[in-house]
């Protein structure tokens, strides 16, 4: 089980985009890395293809992100927070903000 996951809200805290909030578009798990959506923008020059309908010119895209560079949001304390896990009573195995012990999945 990851600590960050699809989906998830993240503040950046290292880095050209420091405090900067995202959601998680994407977990490349066998390189530790994330798509975050409009953190680590560049610009990349892309030549046309009319067969597949690309213009060309200068497109901005998101780049991967290290996971040790994020910290996923607790929206009761309005910053970022480190994540762990406990097992419920029934058995289910959920994560976990370390400052309250509050669960992230429901």
């Amino acid at each position: 089980m990851r600590k960050i996951k699809k989906g998830d809200d993240v503040v950046v805290i290292n880095g050209k985009d420091n405090g900067k909030r995202g959601t998680v578009l994407r977990v490349m798990p066998d390189a530790d890395k994330l798509i975050v959506e409009n953190i680590n923008l560049v610009k990349k020059h892309t030549k046309p293809n009319p067969q597949r309908g690309i213009a060309g010119g200068i497109v901005e895209k998101e780049m991967a992100i290290d996971v040790s560079n994020v910290m996923l949001f607790n929206p009761q304390t309005k910053k970022g927070d480190r994540v762990g896990f406990r097992t419920l009573e029934d058995g289910r195995k959920v994560r976990v903000f370390k400052s309250t012990k509050e669960v992230v999945d429901v």
